[in-house]
């Protein structure tokens, strides 16, 4: 047997390849839609993809498994629990509660573990050349390393009211009967890994066991003392914000996320024709450089989403492609880092790419607005912006500051001035610039805090450093 984890650093995500070695066959659980990884490494290994699957409906991604299945022939299997209200609106083998899937010795058991949703299934591994019990457990967002996943996005980013409550109740129950009934040297394999927004407390281990969870888990010790109620009080603490696109994942994902066929490859695009898409706004200019570049002057009217870690993640922050409808030009070193920026891209469901330039010569440009803390005192804005997570906010924030997570930001600006300057910040800048090139392109005055919460900070622990040396000399 051969199971391959693939690692989506952007997102946290992790999705699997499990095959059969003594017959070539493999079954892919939750695919990300640039699917070229798969089958390399099913091309790699003398297989064939014969089967996709996913252990729920996602929130944070689009899933490739319908992109997989058309380009492979594999037969799609999607969960058929959690109810009426949590059905896939497209045509997949419906799997419920003991249902398998086979790849010659392999037996992939569907095992139903509500709770981060109601149809949510995990996946038991059993390799058949070696035992007739599972050794294996693909628990997607039902445990993680370290942690569980969170049952409050349904209230969060789907439009739920109070389900938080009973998802916390099904995730205790499932950790009884489920998890918990299993041996403790079955093997766990989780759908995310630190820094996703699934969780609270993702470890960075790429998987676990059952007994080292049981043992060691924040959680262990509620279900040993069957204490439900401060398992439900500790679960719902301190959850991070959730990104508002995940309403626009989940509904995607449900009814089926757009098949995108081979992509052709982009093309570099000539100044002239970038120039004139800008005047008439029909093309929209992605600057992919750190915040500092752009701070050094960029194209009117363009989104910062820079190349690195999160691409995907800011992406999604400022590009709405059920609104935005103009395609992407992407500000690239050449045509394999802006193919690498749309793979990306699409994991969001941001398809529409026009092509990419090399540099912004020619160019209409502009250079943002900045306040350095030493000013912030004597500003007259509208609103001081916190674009960062409640628990960056709550554990210190600038005096008057209003918190909107940038990841809400755009589908929140009912909470924004419309009139006057807005001020803007995050940490260390970074997320803000994200965030404020957004709210610039909308039409809003705004102002970012020049290095943001981090430099805000140490110009007061100077100014404090300062008076005290005063009062004691």
């Amino acid at each position: 047997m051969l199971i391959e984890r693939i690692y989506d650093e952007d997102l946290a995500q992790a999705s699997y390849l499990i095959g059969c070695q003594a017959n070539g066959t493999a079954v892919v659980v939750d695919s990300r839609r640039d699917i070229a990884v798969y089958q390399d490494l099913a091309a790699k290994n003398n297989m064939r993809i014969v089967a996709v699957t996913e252990t729920h409906i996602h929130a944070d991604y689009l899933s490739g498994t319908r992109e997989l299945a058309a380009a492979t022939g594999a037969e799609m299997y999607v969960s058929g629990e959690g109810g009426p209200d949590w059905q896939y609106a497209f045509d997949a083998t419906r799997l419920f509660d003991g249902d398998a899937i086979t790849v010659g010795n392999i037996s992939i058991q569907a095992a139903h573990t509500p709770g981060h949703t109601p149809e949510h299934l995990s996946f038991l591994v059993t390799d058949g050349a070696f035992s007739d019990k599972p050794g294996y457990l693909l628990s997607g967002d039902f445990v993680f390393s370290g942690d569980l996943g969170r049952p409050d996005l349904l209230d969060e980013a789907a439009g739920g009211v109070d389900t938080r409550f009973e998802g916390a109740k099904q995730l205790f129950k499932s950790l009884q009967e489920k998890f918990l009934t299993l041996p403790d040297h079955v093997q766990v394999h989780p759908a995310h890994g630190a820094g996703s927004a699934c969780g609270k407390a993702l470890g960075a281990i790429p998987s676990s066991t059952v007994g080292y969870e049981r043992l060691y888990s924040w959680w262990g010790p509620y279900l040993a003392a069957n204490d439900e109620q401060g398992f439900i009080d500790e679960l719902l603490d301190g959850q991070p914000d959730a990104h508002a696109y995940f309403g626009r994942m989940k509904r995607e994902n449900r009814d089926g996320p757009a098949i995108m066929g081979e992509r052709a490859p982009l093309t570099e695009l000539g100044q002239d024709e970038v120039v004139r898409g800008l005047a008439a706004d029909t093309l929209t200019f992605i600057d992919t450089r750190t915040a500092n570049e752009v701070h050094a002057g960029t194209v009117e009217k363009s989104l910062n989403i820079p190349a690195g870690a999160a691409i995907a993640t800011y992406g999604a922050w400022v590009v709405n492609p059920e609104t935005d409808k103009n395609p992407l030009v992407l500000l690239a070193t050449g045509q394999d880092q802006a193919q690498e920026i749309w793979d990306h891209l699409v994991r969001v469901g941001i398809d529409r790419v026009a092509g990419y330039v090399t540099s912004i010569d020619g160019l209409p440009t502009t250079t943002p607005a900045l306040i350095q803390p030493a000013d912030l005192v004597n500003v007259d804005a509208a609103m001081i912006l916190d674009v960062r997570n409640r628990t960056e906010h709550t554990s210190g924030h600038v005096p008057r500051a209003h918190q909107l997570n940038g990841g809400r930001v755009m589908w929140h600006l009912d909470e924004l001035p419309t009139d006057g300057t807005i001020v803007s910040y995050c940490q260390s800048g970074l997320r803000n610039s994200v965030a404020a090139s957004a709210l610039r392109r909308a039409g809003y005055d705004v102002v970012e805090l020049d290095g943001s919460y981090t430099a805000w900070s140490a110009y007061q622990q100077t100014q404090a450093q300062a008076q005290e040396n005063v009062l004691t000399s």
